[in-house]
């Protein structure tokens, strides 16, 4: 399915935020759960159900095992940042999380199960970049991840981590932004 020519706005539970900005404050602040990938990014996928032109969001379902390491995941994405990434106060190495796949089935059952659908992929961006102070924009390496992918790609803002920031793109693409409202 095609979401974004079908889609006006994403319609955002302020319960489930309230989940979403817990979790990235907490992995922000290097709290992790047993586990959990120790790294000071947060990830996870948020899915529910489609009412004609909108996405109603009814769950939250944060990541907690970074595959970035694992073969063949870590050859992948270490060529995807070589070539794409931009240069970052954050090394290559730490860059570039992969949902382990066991986790994402896990994830994806859960759904199913539940008569949910996956809208996509949220992650954070915590470091201001010149010129990009906010870090609310999918990055060419985002929108090149998601590619294809027929799904959102949720960016948040945690620059202030007081005031986080999210917004939606279809498959990660500045110019296919939809909003999100929290309600």
């Amino acid at each position: 399915m095609s979401w974004r020519k079908d889609i006006d706005r994403v319609l955002l539970p302020q319960s489930v935020w309230q989940d979403v900005i817990a979790h990235c404050q907490r992995k922000v602040a290097g709290e992790f759960l047993p586990g959990e990938s120790k790294v000071n990014r947060a990830f996870g996928i948020l899915a529910g159900v489609q009412t004609g032109r909108e996405l109603h969001v009814r769950i939250v379902l944060p990541v907690k095992k970074n595959a970035r390491n694992q073969e063949p995941l870590k050859s992948f994405m270490d060529k995807m940042m070589e070539e794409h990434a931009v240069p970052s106060t954050t090394p290559m190495s730490k860059r570039g999380w992969i949902t382990d796949p066991h986790e994402f089935r896990e994830c994806l059952e859960h759904c199913t199960q539940n008569g949910l659908s996956i809208f996509g992929a949220y992650h954070i961006h915590v470091v201001p970049w010149e010129g990009d102070p906010l870090r609310d924009t999918p990055t060419r390496l985002d929108t090149l991840l998601v590619k294809d992918s027929k799904m959102f790609s949720f960016i948040i803002s945690m620059v202030d981590i007081e005031n986080p920031i999210i917004r939606a793109f279809y498959e990660g693409k500045i110019d296919q932004e939809v909003p999100i409202i929290i309600v």
